[in-house]
């Protein structure tokens, strides 16, 4: 029997929906982050409240099985097949973006008001403005980002492997590992890397280089490689324009550079991060941070594997908390910069700022200034990897690599 691993952060973002029929329930994430896993999970979860296997529709669309199926009178057959009396049916179709123009049937099962209906799909296409069209808001996402460096270790456990038991080194295999579930299948490393790989070309193929917005492909793998190169710093559509123009010799619209990081967002490769000007409490134009949903992504296109752990550790902590529900941005605090504005529910912020160490004298009072330059008095987190925390100014000292080990919030 296949053992599945419950990634419990999201099942409880869940749970209270599962037998609701007028939400469908949209998980998104880049492909083979654990959406397929996740729907059994859920599916596991429903027969142990006593759901029988007969309301259960399950169809996982990338299965050889039913590769033919790619229209929606094709799907609605096959759905309909499978319903064989008038009972409550859980309905879950994965990777459904396999079927060109799917949402006015999933829309039709859900006014019949006798199905819970659960989908996936590797890309936001599935939240883009036909989808919110079509459902008229009547869904819920659930986007699932791969697994935190708990899970990692947990997951681990769970599969009956080795943890190290000194938990800095485990972190940093998961740092060069990253977080695709299936690779911690493999206990030989060189096979956890070429299964990592092999996932990493899958998503430039099938998410990337078939969209038929990419007129130039060589154009739009400069313009990939410059955003992941450059993870975690300040990126504008001119700094993009102005290495093509200046240092590859390249002239290009500027629509076309806005055009190409709209497709990497959508496949989920790499999350926006935006500017906030905590003086004028505006979002700034024009620069954003970016950052990548696996740091394997990173690893995939550079034969550099040395650890820069700055952008690293920032790239940790903002996958970890927004996998939480906190919505984060950079704020500009005149020229100072603050890495981390985490928004929780209306009222909730806290203010983060991210370093290795902060041994160093000068490299302390860098990440400590943006915080006295704060009016608000929301709370201050200072994360770092040293093991010996300080006390000062009611600044929380936090160890790192202890944070996300025990899955701690803010």
């Amino acid at each position: 029997m296949e053992k599945i691993y419950k990634r419990e952060d999201y099942l409880k973002k869940i749970r209270t929906f599962y037998n609701d029929y007028d939400l469908i329930k949209v998980i998104t994430g880049i492909r083979r982050c654990g959406k397929s896993f996740f729907l059994k999970s859920v599916i596991e979860e429903l027969k142990e409240l006593g759901i029988k296997d007969k309301d259960i529709i399950y169809l996982e669309l990338d299965k050889k099985e039913y590769k033919d199926i790619d229209t929606p009178s094709k799907l609605e057959k096959l759905i309909d097949e499978k319903i064989t009396d008038q009972d409550f049916k859980y309905l879950f179709i994965d990777e459904i973006q396999n079927v060109v123009g799917f949402e006015p049937l999933i829309n039709s099962y859900r006014e019949e008001k006798n199905m819970s209906i659960f989908i996936t799909g590797s890309n936001s296409y599935l939240l883009s403005g036909e989808l919110v069209t079509k459902l008229t808001g009547r869904y819920i996402e659930i986007e699932m980002m791969t697994l935190s460096f708990y899970e990692y270790v947990d997951m681990k456990r769970f599969l009956g492997k080795e943890v190290n038991e000194n938990i800095y080194i485990e972190f940093e295999e998961y740092i060069r590992n990253g977080g695709f579930p299936k690779s911690l299948y493999y206990d030989n490393y060189e096979d956890k890397i070429l299964y990592t790989e092999s996932v990493i070309n899958q998503i430039f193929e099938k998410d990337i280089k078939t969209n038929n917005k990419i007129k130039d492909k060589d154009l739009f793998i400069r313009i990939e490689k410059y955003v992941i190169n450059n993870f975690g710093a300040r990126i504008s559509t001119r700094n993009i324009y102005n290495y093509l123009k200046d240092v590859e010799k390249i002239n290009i619209d500027r629509r076309t550079i806005e055009r190409y990081l709209n497709i990497l967002e959508n496949a989920k490769i790499i999350y926006p991060c935006e500017l906030f000007d905590m003086k004028s409490k505006e979002v700034l134009k024009g620069e954003k941070k970016y950052y990548l949903a696996d740091l394997n992504i990173y690893y995939f296109l550079n034969t550099d594997n040395r650890i820069n752990y700055g952008p690293v550790l920032e790239n940790i902590i903002y996958t970890y908390l927004k996998s939480k529900n906190y919505k984060l941005s950079v704020g500009r605090i005149g020229k100072l910069e603050c890495d981390f504005i985490a928004r929780l529910n209306y009222d909730d912020y806290y203010y983060i700022q991210v370093s290795k160490d902060i041994s160093n004298k000068e490299t302390e009072e860098r990440e400590y200034k943006p915080f006295y330059m704060i009016k608000e008095l929301y709370p201050r987190y200072l994360f770092t990897m040293d093991l010996l925390l300080q006390k000062r100014d009611g600044i929380n000292h936090v160890n790192i690599v202890d944070f996300l080990y025990n899955n701690k919030t803010l």
